[in-house]
This record gives structure tokens, sequence and C-alpha cells, in this order.
């Protein structure tokens, strides 16, 4: 299938699966983004249903331990919340994708997004592989460990608490989205997002959120904005959707982040709900995923080695996975995750080339 065809598909498939009708206006946008010519990382992040359908011919990853997997790994989907006694935590930052896949893939298309990022992280692929696969071992060794960003983990503190994600900067942007026309969320979304409020009974104004994300761009988002004890307080919906590999595989699905979510070794989000028909979440500042500029400040080692080690606390929400994983870890050859890396991101690179070809014709 070409990439205009299976774009097209797809973007069939999640219209009929989301049960509301898709941002017309934001998909165009996304599609201007995959064209990009100058950075193929838009366009790996918003194509995961494409690295879905070309997974399957990573055939010798394909007997590895299956897990519940994050699905749409990269240095991008890592990012900050506040746990129920508001100590900030880092890890994976969305769910959206999570499906039961081998080990191997989260760890491929992690290692993947490193060679996309171009000079976003300054190593090179096999010491980033070696980096990953380092903090996952060590992990899955030690049955996982919450990221905390309190007394240990400095490395992340500082990236978490620099000047980029400074909070009057964050409500300047957000506020500014009372701007638009109010917007009526249906019913459920309505409900959701006010349940999700600190208190009740507040006076809550209703706005979409438009162009927000990449993968998901196309999906309905609403935020609820309301002031609280003397501050700002937001909560978004974003549509849900079963994971792109359901649709690969030509097969009903349904939205496994919750679950992936609830398993995983974290100190949990209290306010991040992902359900059925809408993901909702706290939008505030340090309660975001942290962007490839900031991460390209940070010592790209130590960073890599947090996100293997990250990657385990999810995969060790599967019963039994440990051994398993470093079983199969130790029988693979020598460079194996830098191959497939290279591999996947030379399909990546193709499919990005057919995509800038179309969108110039």
């Amino acid at each position: 299938m070409s990439v205009v065809a299976a774009t097209a598909d797809y973007e069939a498939w999640l219209a009929a699966t989301v049960g509301v009708p898709l941002v017309a206006d934001d998909l165009r946008h996304k599609h201007r983004l995959l064209a990009d010519p100058t950075d193929p990382f838009p366009f790996f992040r918003g194509t995961y249903y494409l690295w879905a359908h070309r997974w399957p011919e990573e055939q010798a990853l394909a007997d590895a331990p299956r897990v519940l997997a994050v699905g749409d790994l990269h240095v991008e989907n890592f990012g900050t919340w506040r746990d129920a006694d508001a100590r900030l935590c880092w890890g994976v930052n969305d769910f959206d994708e999570a499906d039961d896949l081998p080990y191997t893939h989260d760890l491929v298309r992690l290692a993947a997004s490193v060679r996309l990022a171009g000079g976003g992280l300054a190593v090179k692929l096999r010491p980033a592989c070696d980096a990953v696969l380092t903090g996952y071992t060590r992990a899955l060794t030690a049955g996982g460990r919450p990221y905390v960003l309190e007394e240990r983990n400095p490395h992340l503190r500082a990236l978490a608490t620099a000047a980029d994600r400074e909070p009057a900067s964050f409500w300047t942007k957000l506020l500014a989205l009372l701007e638009l026309p109010p917007a009526d969320p249906p019913a459920d979304a309505w409900a959701a997002l006010v349940g999700l409020m600190p208190a009740a009974g507040l006076a809550v104004e209703f706005r979409p959120r438009p162009r927000a994300g990449v993968g998901s761009l196309g999906r309905p988002r609403y935020v609820a904005l309301a002031e609280w004890a003397g501050g700002q307080v937001c909560r978004e919906a974003k549509a849900a959707a079963p994971p792109a590999t359901a649709w690969a595989a030509s097969v009903t699905g349904r939205s496994r982040a919750a679950e992936a979510v609830g398993r995983a070794v974290r100190a949990a989000d209290p306010f991040y709900a992902p359900g059925d028909r809408w993901v909702v979440r706290r939008l505030a500042p340090r309660c975001s995923r942290i962007e490839l500029p900031l991460l390209a400040k940070a010592d790209a080692g130590r960073l890599l080695r947090a996100m293997g080690s990250e990657t385990a606390n999810v995969h060790l929400g599967t019963a039994g996975a440990a051994g398993l994983i470093l079983a199969d870890l130790a029988r693979r050859p020598d460079g194996w995750l830098a191959d497939a890396a290279r591999r996947m991101a030379r399909r990546t690179a193709d499919d990005w080339a057919a995509w800038r070809a179309h969108s110039r014709r």
C-alpha cells in the first residue's frame, strides 16, 4: 500500500472509530507538517500508523516476548506530571497507541527516533542504543522504579524545571485560547472535563484546542478553563481511539491506554484519565511532554538510559515479562537494536520522501 493510500485509509478508519467528526483543518495542517522538507521527525511522529504497517517486516523480532507496550514510543513521548502528593514525576507521557506487542517494538521505535531526530540529540546511534539497553536491562533486573524528581534524578529535574517551561509563559499561551469562540463539547466530554476539575461548581469556559500534538492531529480536543483558589486551572479532553496496530492488522481494537498506565511501575497522575471515548488530563505548567529543543540540552547518555529504564517500567506491567525478556535479550546478537533501528528509520525516510513527492504534485 502506498503512503498516500495508507494515510487515506487510516484516516477513514479513524473517523469511523472515534465516534465524533475529525477536525478537517487540523488534518490539513498535519499533512503540511508531514511534508516538511527539512526535518523527518514530524513525519515520524505523525505517522505511527505507517510504522505499525511496516513493523511486521521485522520478522526476526516478531518472536520476542510480548508485553503491553507503549506503541508510539519516541524521545518526545516523555514528560512530567504531579502525583497525588504533588511530587514532580517523569515518564512516558502518552499511551494512546498502547497494545500487546513484542518488547522489541518499543525499543526499536525509541532508537529509530534518536536517528530521525537528526541533531536534536548529540549522540550517534550505536551509543544511543547501548544507553537505552543499559537502562532497560537494569530496570528489568531491579523490578523497576518510578521516576520521582524530588531528592533523586537531578538531571531530569533540571530539564523539568528549565526556564523554557516557566509557568507564566505557559499560561500566556493557554489563556490565548479564550480569544476563540466558545466550544460545545459532546455531553460525555463535558462531564469528563468538569468531573476532573479540582472543585465542583466552578465557572468553566470551554474552547477547542486546535493544532495540538502531531500524531493525534485531527482528533477533536476541548479544553475547560476556570479560576480556582486564586489562579487558573485547565483540563483537556482528546477523542480516544483504538491503537493504529488494530488498523494495520485489520482487527477490531479498543483503547488500552488506561490499562497500560495503570499497570506500569510509576507514581500515578491523579488527573490523567484515559477512557474509551475521551482521554482527559490536566494541563498545567511542567505537566506536559518535554520537547526536543530542551532535550538537546541534556546529557544524551543519561537521558537515554532513563528512557530505557522507563520503558522497562511500562513493560513490567505485564506479569512474568522480566525473566522472559532478559533471556531473550541474552540470545540477541550484538548490535541488533541499532541494526533494526536503521532499517525502520530507512523505511520511514522512504515513506517521507514519497509523501513529499505526492505533496509537491
